[in-house]
């Protein structure tokens, strides 16, 4: 679906002469599976369904996305586009770069009833965190589009004590 937003939008400016379409991703998020007792990095997308769209100009844009062949549009409520929110989209920009919107996995470990993370994309974010599936290595979290809630997934490594804590001093130097 990027790929094709891409291609029919190239070269297509807005009224002030800049690209409609200034960048365009579906970012994904990086956890952990045991495949045959080894642990592997896996890739997975962080919104199935949807994808990102940069744009100035959301009204030319849904305008294009009718000569979009693959089924597309943009979230409305009513008349209103619905962007993601401000702090969801500085923490999307915070953790990924251009060209590599993947968020890496998060390293953490468990005190009582207090989840402490060490490091990662969600060190600081802990209150984000609706719950923990331990087995797939995933936070659950919810991401806002208006009033529209979508659930989805980022790598969290549940560690001992003693290894998140030797992970983040070696990750520091």
């Amino acid at each position: 679906m990027c790929l094709a937003l891409l291609r029919e939008c190239e070269n297509v400016e807005t009224a002030e002469g800049v690209p409609l379409l200034e960048e365009c991703f579906s970012p994904t998020y990086v956890h952990r599976l045991k495949y045959s007792g080894e642990w592997r990095d896996v890739e997975e997308p962080l919104l199935p369904g949807y994808v990102v769209a940069v744009t100035t100009d959301p009204v030319a844009l849904s305008h294009k996305l009718y000569t979009v062949r693959d089924f597309s549009r943009l979230l409305k409520l009513g008349t209103e586009f619905i962007p993601l929110r401000e702090d969801e989209r500085a923490w999307i920009d915070k953790n990924t770069e251009s060209g590599d919107r993947s968020i890496p996995i998060s390293i953490g470990y468990r005190e009582g009833d207090t989840l402490v993370i060490t490091e990662g994309p969600l060190k600081g974010c802990e209150a984000m965190i609706q719950r923990i599936i331990r087995k797939k290595c995933v936070a659950i979290l919810e991401i806002h589009a208006g009033n529209l809630k979508i659930k989805t997934e980022v790598g969290l490594a549940l560690l001992p004590k003693k290894d998140a804590e030797r992970s983040n001093k070696s990750s520091d130097e």
